[in-house]
């Protein structure tokens, strides 16, 4: 399974999760019986998507002070979750180049979003670049 296809999983799993307040395991057994099919999640998905769990505050802070006018409560389920993929990576998969998670993002925004969301997420992800590069050393929490 590629990387993309990995992010697109993880993505679907934060997705997930945004309707419920549980860990992994149960957003794996809820989304596989509510196809009725066993789910194949890669590796890198499920530590990903872990990943972005366990961070999340922390990770929509960093949304959020990039986003301008936009509070995390206000914007799609669909685009947070894209948000909250790509910010974890930029911040925790040093392996990952920033401007792939960015493109990954935009990439998963025009697939899954709505009309105003490629741009939307670009506009935030850039800032959180920004933000990333003015103070390196300031990162998520277990940095």
């Amino acid at each position: 399974m590629t990387r993309r296809e990995s992010r697109e999983q993880a993505f679907a799993l934060v997705f997930e999760s945004s309707f419920h307040d549980e860990g992994l395991d149960y957003i794996l057994e809820n989304a596989a019986d509510g196809r009725d099919l066993e789910l194949d999640v890669s590796g890198y998905a499920k530590i990903l998507t872990e990943t972005v769990l366990y961070n999340r505050d922390e990770i929509d802070k960093k949304i959020s002070e990039a986003s301008t006018n936009w509070k995390t409560s206000r914007m799609s389920r669909v685009a947070l979750a894209i948000l909250r993929v790509a910010v974890c990576e930029i911040y925790k998969f040093d392996d990952v180049p920033d401007s792939v998670s960015i493109n990954e993002a935009v990439e998963l925004a025009k697939t899954y979003g709505g009309d105003e969301d490629p741009a939307f997420v670009n506009g935030v992800l850039g800032a959180v670049y920004k933000k990333k590069q003015e103070a390196p050393d300031v990162g998520l929490s277990g940095d």
